[in-house]
């Protein structure tokens, strides 16, 4: 006699997913794929932008160091007191110098300039000073830190002066650095300081004789074009007017070496906007705007720092 099973003990049957179950959960997970993988990429986006802004903080900083020590420095003398002193004659060239829109090769004498891959206009700034005697009075270091060395004799003193030269180039890759020139035994060198300076701007603070003591700040072109208006009879009577020099102003484009999220182009004013609106067209690189830049270089992430730094060093009686 046959047994007719009851409906509990039938064998289960495994169903598959309809069509549109598969669709609804396939779009789900890539829903939440697609979220996890935009919170990454914010999330490494911050992480860059905070590290190009910290990077960029430390090469500023460590740049206006550099420079500021060195024109705290521009136009020592070496009082020495148990030998012959060594400091500049009236005769002797400025303890501060300065180029417009220049750059310099890497082994030629002083401030032999070319105009050919200049960056963003950037400036030359020469400063010079005599080194005292190591074992009295300690040491004076050039501007890339090597330890310079006192005149043997006073008569070729001014030719024997030390120089710490600061000019913007390009590097093997195409990208901007602040280099220091300088003098040694064998002729002349110059190494990288800083990566990533965009442009690199100077105005002298000149002690004119009418305006009382108020410095009057202008590039390096003004300077040389005061000397030049100076009447004939001035020439041997009078210093020149880089003499005059009595603080420098100095302000540097510091860039990120990525981009940064979009954003429209900016004007980077290194000096001021007041400046900018009066001097931009005869002193190029004081106002780097990111439409005239190379594709390649626009939209990074940059920074503007700017110091004044007077002298500690005069060049006695300018009069």
């Amino acid at each position: 006699m046959m047994s007719i099973r009851s409906p509990s003990h039938r064998v289960p049957y495994q169903y598959g997913l309809t069509l549109v179950e598969l669709m609804v959960a396939m779009t789900l997970n890539l829903f939440v794929l697609l979220t996890l993988t935009g919170l990454l990429l914010s999330g490494k986006a911050s992480y860059n932008a905070q590290d190009q802004q910290a990077q960029m903080q430390e090469t500023g900083r460590y740049v206006m160091e550099v420079i500021a020590r060195q024109v705290r420095q521009a136009g020592h003398e070496d009082w020495n007191p148990y030998l012959q002193p060594r400091r500049a004659t009236a005769s002797a060239s400025p303890h501060v110098l300065g180029l417009d829109a220049r750059t310099l090769k890497k082994n030629t004498p002083e401030l032999e300039s070319i105009t050919a891959g200049v960056v963003n206009g950037s400036d030359v700034l020469a400063l010079r000073f005599f080194a005292p005697d190591a074992a009295l009075h300690g040491v004076a270091l050039n501007c890339a830190g090597f330890i310079e060395s006192r005149p043997e004799a006073s008569s070729d003193a001014d030719e024997e002066r030390s120089w710490s030269i600061f000019f913007v180039a390009r590097d093997s890759a195409g990208e901007a650095e602040l280099r220091c020139k300088y003098r040694t035994k064998n002729g002349w060198s110059s190494d990288a300081i800083a990566r990533g300076v965009e442009s690199f701007q100077v105005l002298y603070g000149v002690e004119l004789p009418s305006a009382s003591g108020e410095l009057q700040y202008m590039n390096a072109t003004a300077v040389t074009a005061l000397d030049a208006g100076r009447e004939e009879t001035q020439m041997h009577t009078a210093a020149s007017y880089w003499h005059r020099v009595r603080a420098v102003r100095f302000a540097l484009l510091v860039g990120g070496t990525h981009k940064a999220q979009e954003k429209p182009p900016q004007q980077h004013h290194l000096f001021g906007e007041s400046y900018s609106a009066s001097h931009a067209r005869s002193d190029s690189g004081v106002l780097i705007e990111e439409e005239a830049l190379p594709a390649a270089m626009r939209q990074r992430v940059r920074m503007v720092f700017t110091q004044t730094i007077h002298l500690r060093n005069g060049f006695g009686d300018t009069a």
